[in-house]
């Protein structure tokens, strides 16, 4: 199926969905100022780009389900001064051929034309999340369609969420998604292997992540999916490091957390191992640990499990382990009925992947944690955390933080690791760092 197939077999998913008389409105959003006159790189909305595989901004898509369905893309029209100083657009006329939309309209025709396509329409459909962007317009558009009742005209009577509809569609991936997200994944794992490389040679984490983001672009992805997190020693027990700019400690570990985007849909990869290329006594047993953790979780996941269940397995593998290790006291399943575990492991062990690194979709339905299907991707990723703060625990172990994640693509008889490729053992990763030196 080619790619704008595949946005217009999204749009038809959605239209049936829908109930009659109804209409959703989706947009592509706006581009932001960085500073002064100068934007931030823009992309597009994930659902607007789900739907359209268009990347303009200022583009607005209305799904109108009637007694036909039509498909009516607003964007911005030609403009050659314009498109000398900022690129090249679309434009109106080639809207409807390259995009297989049954009609097109410049972005400046919003209001007006609106209107015509609300008349007689119960439903709205929008992203409550954006809600406060529409409510002027909405209150405009439904105001004139009231002036029309004497004509027969009726105005919409509902506005409903369309994440509920919407949303809930793009939690399984179809053939053509996962195809996109095996392709991001591994060049999401060539960007590891290349970090794990230049950390030999680097002297501070912006270094590192300069080789690891230079290998996602020479790989083809466009962006990265998500801010890289390159952190060394106590810096690795900051779960959302993103400085990036203190020095390598050579006789710490490095943890990268770090996933490259490929046509709209994320990887996300973490990677922890010793900047020197080799791990200390204490380092291997957390990491051994934290390792067999993720695997633990791993094997859990197939159809019709709970996606807590994952998350249990690791708690009760790590758990245990911090017995085993002397960090924690008691009897496990008490402890674990307390969370003593917590102020090491204080996140869950994964969430959805897709066109966002924290994809959308429900993860309990009716307070119920809801169960994997196929064509679910998730990542895993426990995590151990153990700063210099914890001063009631051995100082060995201080400031070492370890977090091991992979992504995994539920099949119909179990689970596919996406990221397959990397050194995951202490073996693996001393050999394959000690091969990079040779």
């Amino acid at each position: 199926m080619d790619q704008n197939h595949f946005y217009q077999q999204n749009r038809e998913r959605l239209l049936e969905k829908m109930p009659n008389n109804s209409v959703a409105i989706i947009a592509s959003g706006e581009e932001q100022i960085r500073n002064r006159d100068v934007e931030f790189p823009f992309r597009a909305e994930s659902d607007f780009f789900y739907l359209t595989g268009f990347t303009e901004p200022d583009s607005v898509l209305f799904l109108v389900k009637q007694e036909a369905t039509q498909s009516v893309l607003f964007l911005r029209p030609k403009d050659p001064e314009q498109e000398t100083w900022q690129g090249r657009r679309l434009g109106v006329d080639a809207a409807c051929n390259a995009l297989l939309t049954d009609q097109a309209w410049s972005i400046d025709e919003l209001e007006e034309q609106a209107v015509v396509l609300l008349e007689n329409i119960e439903n709205i459909y929008l992203s409550f999340s954006h809600l406060n962007q529409w409510s002027e317009l909405l209150n405009s558009w439904i105001t004139s369609l009231k002036q029309k009742v004497r004509k027969g005209i009726s105005a919409p009577s509902n506005i409903s969420d369309l994440d509920k509809i919407l949303h809930e569609m793009r939690v399984c991936k179809t053939p053509e998604e996962i195809e996109r997200m095996r392709h991001a994944a591994q060049i999401s794992v060539k960007g590891h292997l290349a970090a794990m490389r230049a950390v030999l040679e680097c002297d501070y984490e912006y270094q590192v992540q300069a080789a690891l983001e230079a290998e996602f672009v020479r790989q083809g992805s466009p962006r990265v999916a998500f801010s890289s997190i390159v952190a060394s020693a106590e810096n690795a027990c900051i779960l959302h490091y993103t400085e990036n700019r203190s020095e390598i400690n050579k006789q710490a570990l490095l943890l990268v957390d770090a996933g490259a985007e490929w046509a709209g849909y994320a990887g996300d990869i973490t990677t922890t191992f010793p900047a020197s290329g080799h791990f200390s006594e204490a380092q291997a047993l957390l990491y051994s640990l934290v390792l067999k953790a993720q695997r633990a979780a791993i094997e859990v996941i197939k159809p019709n499990v709970s996606y807590d269940q994952a998350h249990q397995a690791s708690v009760k593998v790590l758990t245990a382990g911090l017995v085993e290790l002397g960090i924690l006291q008691g009897d496990t399943d008490e402890l674990i009925k307390a969370e003593a575990y917590k102020p090491f492991f204080m996140h869950g062990t994964g969430h959805w992947l897709g066109m966002d690194v924290h994809d959308v979709g429900e993860y309990k339905i009716n307070q119920q944690w809801r169960d994997f299907k196929p064509g679910m991707v998730v990542t895993v990723e426990p995590g151990m955390y153990i700063s210099a703060e914890h001063e009631s625990v051995d100082g060995k172990w201080h400031n070492i933080g370890i977090r091991i994640e992979d992504d995994i693509l539920v099949t119909k008889s179990g689970h596919e690791v996406l990221t397959k490729g990397l050194p995951r053992t202490v073996k693996e990763i001393e050999a394959w760092m000690a091969s990079c030196g040779d």
